[in-house]
């Protein structure tokens, strides 16, 4: 992890890199393998590294949220992190899980099947990662201290990126735009990965459908659409035929953004699809920036769009893949997610609403890291770390998704609590967006599992009719689910993998003003069900 020098929208920076990559290094894996990775922090901060959707059974001490499974690599030093695959197979990521330094320091994760096996779908000719991001011309380090300062927004970014490269539309970037060269009659595998830090994106490829095959590193029902939807944190493997004339076509990314006081970056970024022999036009509209040259993606703020594609997913469900729903639950959790906010400290100047500063809470309670690495003091024993009182219900009741609310209900309390879930427990979780502050999307991820999404909607859970409606027979496993703005989700898993695995909001801001919190799993009773020990060289704090 060191600095290097990158030039973007007409201006030269230093970013934090891994190798002096953007995107970093992709690390390629099969079904079932175990690797090595040496991580040495050559950077001027400290830093974690997370294998995002990786399962680490029984292993959390390498999973790299900071101050959760372990302190951060401070600069100079190093940490031999153990990666454990073990059903996972399509696309995942790694990224940093300190600070905001994710915005730069980030890869794709490729788990192809085992030797003898073969995709649930006709062989790809070939498969290209596609890593969607976003860019500040200004130092991140700049807008997460501005932001801590305030006690606003972050500023927004100035660019969105394929591949690391903004594209056509921004100002310096059309010489650096990602092509993907391809053959007519050929299909490739896309691997697509949000690694934006604070928005949703829709996706699309002019003139071509996508088809769905995969999501979260699990395969799906085959889906076609003319676009996706994906959040941060969420990964969507697709297959791309290049059945058009031969031609340059626009890919493009653009926001989703729902929340009605809050400013946006509404850039597009765009790369090109570029099919190889020559063409009668080759300056074609299709290549220039018009707005007739790109591909129609829904409207900025069309909830119905986003989650129409999310709906449509479906886990494969077959022989060779068959599904395990949790069908009888043993803890139910019902949890508020919400945008809050804090009295000002400074004579109510801080740039938060009505002079408040920001926050994020789960249940009311806006997660404090600790000063330790909270798995640390569970394997120890130590006290005064964390709270086991994380509560399995909002501890107030009310009209969640109504826009006029008491300002009361808009200031959480500060904590660290955890929730303790015995092993083997089957859990079902109600994510239930409030319209405090407005309400806005909730991408949520839990580390150390996948879950099943078995049902979502609008408005507020109804615990009687609700569930009349889940999907149990096909629903799709995801390690990070979208909840709608004034929505609700609701996702199953069994505590099968012991250890200490965070919770979270994948918009960053979100996370920064405490929307988390952590489960707690305990070892079983067979030596298999316990947790490993720790590595030697664990960083200390």
């Amino acid at each position: 992890v060191k600095e290097a020098t990158y030039t973007r929208l007409c201006s030269t920076k230093k970013i934090l890199t891994v190798n002096g990559q953007f995107p970093g290094p992709t690390i390629e894996a099969q079904h079932g393998d175990t690797i090595y990775v040496n991580v040495y922090n050559q950077g001027k901060q400290n830093i974690t590294i997370h294998w995002h959707g990786v399962l680490q059974p029984r292993y959390p001490w390498a999973d790299g949220p900071e101050y959760i499974t372990q302190c951060p690599i401070k600069p100079g030093g190093r940490f031999r992190q153990k990666i454990i695959f073990s059903t996972e197979e399509g696309t995942l990521w790694w990224h940093a899980h300190s600070d905001w330094s994710r915005a730069t320091v980030y890869g794709a994760i490729i788990i192809h099947p085992k030797v003898g096996t073969r995709y649930p779908f006709p062989k790809p000719d070939a498969e290209v990662p596609i890593i969607l991001g976003e860019w500040w011309k200004e130092d991140i380090t700049k807008v997460l201290q501005q932001m801590h300062d305030t006690g606003g927004d972050p500023n927004i970014s100035d660019a969105f990126t394929i591949n690391g490269q903004p594209g056509d539309l921004y100002p310096c970037s059309k010489q650096g735009t990602f092509k993907l060269t391809v053959d007519r009659g050929k299909t490739y595998l896309l691997r697509l990965i949000n690694a934006a830090m604070n928005i949703i994106l829709f996706f699309a490829i002019k003139k071509h459908n996508l088809t769905v095959v995969g999501v979260d590193a699990g395969y799906t029902k085959p889906l076609s659409s003319e676009y996706v939807t994906i959040s941060p944190g969420q990964t969507i493997d697709a297959l791309l035929s290049a059945n058009q004339k031969p031609d340059l076509y626009y890919m493009v990314a653009r926001a989703y953004s729902t929340g009605s006081n809050h400013h946006f970056d509404n850039t597009t970024t765009t790369a090109i699809v570029q099919y190889k022999g020559k063409y009668s036009n080759p300056t074609s509209s299709s290549s220039s920036s018009s707005s007739s040259s790109l591909p129609s993606l829904p409207f900025y703020n069309d909830t119905n769009a986003a989650f129409s594609f999310l709906g449509g997913l479906k886990s494969l469900a077959d022989k060779k893949h068959p599904i395990d729903v949790p069908l009888h639950i043993r803890n139910r959790i019902f949890t508020t997610i919400s945008v809050n906010s804090f009295p000002c400290q400074d004579n109510n100047n801080c740039a938060g609403p009505n002079g408040t500063r920001f926050a994020a809470s789960m249940n009311n309670i806006s997660f404090v890291n600790p000063s330790t690495a909270l798995l640390q003091a569970y394997y120890q024993h130590t006290n005064g770390v964390y709270g086991d009182n994380f509560p399995d219900m909002p501890p107030f009741l009310f009209n969640f998704t109504d826009i006029f609310l008491p300002l009361n209900l808009e200031t959480p309390k500060r904590g660290t609590e955890v929730m303790v879930l015995d092993y083997n427990t089957t859990v079902e979780i109600v994510l239930q967006g409030t319209a405090l502050m407005g309400g806005i999307d909730h991408p949520i991820h839990l580390h150390g599992y996948n879950f099943y999404i078995v049902g979502f909607g609008l408005g507020n859970f109804d615990i009687y009719k609700d569930p009349l409606k889940y999907n149990l027979k096909d629903p799709p496993l995801r390690n990070t689910v979208s909840v709608p703005i004034n929505g609700w989700v609701t996702v199953r898993f069994k505590a099968d993998n012991p250890g200490v695995w965070l919770l979270h909001c994948h918009i960053d801001r979100h996370m920064t003003w405490g929307m988390k919190t952590v489960f707690i799993v305990k070892d079983g009773d067979q030596p298999e069900e316990r947790l490993l020990p720790p590595p030697p060289d664990m960083p200390r704090c």
